[in-house]
């Protein structure tokens, strides 16, 4: 089969073995495969692939079409369009998951563009819905909100009766999340030195709330993280997902006791498979209903094919894209 390969920090496409299944697992034949953040730093060397996957194949998220199965698996079957999540290994032609990992995909969505849902709607919805209980009326902050997480956050927080308020680099991706039910949107202040300016962060969005963020989530990390404590609603969640911006802050001690704030960190790829299939079963329970009758929608800034790999993954590091990138592996 026909896979991406991280050669010294290059992209290349190598002929590979087919993946065979184990005995609770399927072999998908791939159609779509999205990019995320993850598979840049693991191209660069500083985010290797956990035990048990393809150490140098990088994919963490796919769809396309059930080839064969292993024999203690009865559904899915050969022949049905699924998508899921894993920890590595989806941008090749074939990728062998357990079976608990696959979702359906509904009948209206194409595979191709499928590929780029699984990692960051199920990202969002175990951020937003299973840990940090986003209650309908809640004001959600969103950082990055035109990224693929922000653009699915958006959507499910709008689902779930929540008002959103994003941040983004530039006034154009706030004005295109405006049809995605964006009420809000911050182009964050700099300093004379680059850097931002967490305070006139946190007092935009609680004057724009009237009162500040009731759920965050923060896909940047860094000096945002000072910005969400101080911009946090009295027993706000906040919810840290990312650290493009850095890993390390100094955080407002006092603002986090005296507002009873709860932060939590989360992470899905180093997730072991019992708690993986818990948020794939999630994300069919509360998600693919509304993929389907199209409440939300996959937000795609281009396709590529395999060979053009590399091209795709400029384009994600560039920082330009609204929405996902997508390998096309057919």
């Amino acid at each position: 089969m026909r896979s991406i390969t991280i050669v010294d920090g290059r992209l290349e496409v190598a002929d590979r073995p087919l993946p065979q299944p184990a005995a609770d697992g399927v072999v998908v034949r791939v159609h779509g495969a999205g990019l995320n953040r993850a598979d840049l730093l693991q191209r660069a060397g500083r985010y290797p692939a956990p035990p048990g996957v393809p150490a140098d194949i990088p994919g963490m998220e796919f769809a396309g079409i059930v080839a064969a199965v292993g024999n203690e698996v009865s559904t899915p079957v050969p022949g049905d369009h699924v998508c899921g999540i894993t920890a590595g290994g989806a941008q090749a032609e074939y990728v062998a998951i357990p079976a608990v990992h696959c979702a359906p995909v509904p009948d209206n969505l194409g595979l191709v563009e499928m590929g780029g849902v699984p990692e960051v709607y199920i990202t969002a919805h175990d951020a937003l819905v299973t840990q940090a209980h986003l209650a309908p009326g809640e004001w959600t902050l969103v950082h990055a909100i035109g990224s693929g997480v922000g653009t699915a956050a958006l959507q499910l927080a709008r689902a779930a009766g929540a008002r959103v308020i994003g941040t983004a680099r530039t006034a154009d991706k706030i004005a295109r999340c405006r049809s995605l039910g964006l009420e809000a949107g911050i182009v964050p202040a700099r300093t004379a030195d680059g850097a931002l300016d967490a305070d006139a962060l946190a007092w935009e969005i609680v004057e724009t709330t009237g009162g500040g963020a009731d759920v965050t989530l923060d896909t940047v990390g860094g000096d945002y993280i000072t910005a969400d404590v101080n911009a946090a609603a009295p027993k706000g969640r906040i919810v840290c997902i990312g650290t493009i911006a850095g890993g390390r802050v100094t955080l407002p001690i006092m603002a986090i006791l005296g507002k009873r704030l709860t932060l939590i960190g989360t992470v899905l790829r180093g997730r072991d498979v019992a708690e993986k299939a818990a948020a794939t079963s999630a994300f069919v329970r509360d998600v693919i209903p509304l993929l389907a009758d199209g409440r939300v929608v996959p937000v795609l800034e281009a396709t590529f094919p395999l060979e053009r790999a590399s091209e795709a993954y400029a384009l994600l590091e560039s920082d330009t894209t609204f929405g996902k990138v997508i390998l096309d592996c057919t």
